[in-house]
């Protein structure tokens, strides 16, 4: 009884936190900005081939009036520069340059967007995925979005695409633990880094900010080097501002089971602190959450267990199931995948756990062709 009402008590919260965020989250809306300063794109691309033509095309399309797009090709080795030359061929605002060999102490996407930033002109940066789809007026909303809020940083959630159980199942994960455990009120006006979160997918920041806080040199080795810039616009009394792509900027991460369990893998280690006690720590607390309510419920049910316990590990379900789909509501997911959460938590454990197996066996992923550390 007395784990149940600790269980019940952590999901009200989370609750509470979930239905704030629900009425308080800046979303992307198709909007004019009051003033248009060149906007430098910036697309780091490494064996891209599949899908660079579309997006670059989607960024070719923007409504937006003064724009550069440059694209950096990180040594691929599937033809992704010659696709981006032919796609961008005859534009005068567009560029497709090559990147220089990855220098010690650097991560490859760190390093790659740290050329595009010296090759920026633009008052503004946007350093964008090369498979995040971009709507026509994506890029005056999220540039309108910045006037408004006032931030000196603005990263923006992309829709997230996903066809795939697999992708269904684990990709709106991520949203979840935004929406229910990070208030984004505090986010955009307190200054303590504790509350700083971003998606590398999409960032956009004023350039006198980035410059200052050492744009990507400073977060060179930093494999969730989005986190580390957040926290670095934080610490130096910058704004920074979460924001819902609402379909204007939309993405599919991954196409298949091996996609997600690897992509995720990468990262989850890097997001505890690079501690595999802290992931092992956050797996009991998930397990306990979402996963010991329904055992203590099922076995209520079988053995005619005491009202008591029926009724606080139902609750405990269904608070569970609602802010489940509550998240996926306001993220443009599929509400009845909800139903399946504690499936979601068992893959997201099986992730831990292939983390946890690269950190001991090589102290890292092997990510795109290159062995990747993780660090505290």
């Amino acid at each position: 009884m007395i784990l149940m009402s600790v269980i019940l008590s952590i999901l009200f919260l989370i609750a509470v936190i979930s239905v704030i965020n629900a009425l308080t989250f800046p979303i992307l809306k198709k909007e004019t900005p009051l003033e248009t300063p060149l906007v430098s794109i910036l697309v780091p691309a490494r064996n891209e081939a599949g899908q660079i033509a579309r997006t670059l095309r989607s960024l070719e399309e923007q409504t937006y009036p003064d724009f550069e797009l440059i694209l950096l090709d990180d040594g691929s080795s599937d033809g992704t520069m010659k696709i981006a030359q032919q796609t961008l061929e005859g534009n005068p605002r567009t560029k497709v340059i090559s990147g220089q060999p990855l220098p010690p102490g650097w991560l490859g996407k760190n390093w790659a967007c740290h050329q595009l930033a010296q090759q920026a002109q633009g008052e503004l940066l946007i350093f964008t995925d090369a498979d995040v789809h971009w709507a026509p007026k994506a890029l005056s909303a999220i540039v309108s979005l910045l006037q408004q809020m006032r931030a000196d940083m603005l990263t923006v959630w992309p829709t997230q695409r996903t066809e795939t159980w697999s992708e269904r199942l684990v990709v709106p994960m991520m949203m979840f633990v935004i929406t229910g455990y990070l208030p984004e009120i505090l986010v955009r006006y307190t200054p303590w880094q504790v509350f700083a979160a971003a998606n590398g997918q999409c960032l956009l920041f004023r350039r006198a900010a980035y410059d200052q806080i050492g744009g990507h040199q400073s977060v060179r080795d930093n494999i969730i080097e989005d986190m580390g810039l957040a926290r670095g616009i934080k610490q130096s009394g910058f704004r920074l501002v979460m924001a819902l792509g609402n379909r204007l900027i939309d993405t599919r991460m991954y196409t298949n089971w091996r996609e997600v369990r690897d992509g995720f893998a990468k990262n989850i280690l890097a997001g505890h602190g690079g501690q595999p006690f802290y992931l092992l720590l956050s797996a009991i607390f998930h397990w306990c959450l979402f996963l010991v309510p329904w055992v203590l419920l099922m076995i209520g049910l079988l053995s005619s267990g005491s009202p008591g316990w029926l009724w606080l590990a139902g609750t405990s379900v269904l608070m569970g199931l609602g802010i489940r789909g509550l998240s996926a509501g306001i993220t443009h997911q599929r509400i009845q995948d909800a139903l399946l959460l504690p499936v979601s938590i068992v893959l997201m454990t099986i992730i831990a756990a292939r983390s946890l197996l690269w950190f001991f066996r090589s102290g890292g992923p092997d990510w795109k062709g290159r062995a990747v550390s993780i660090r505290s």
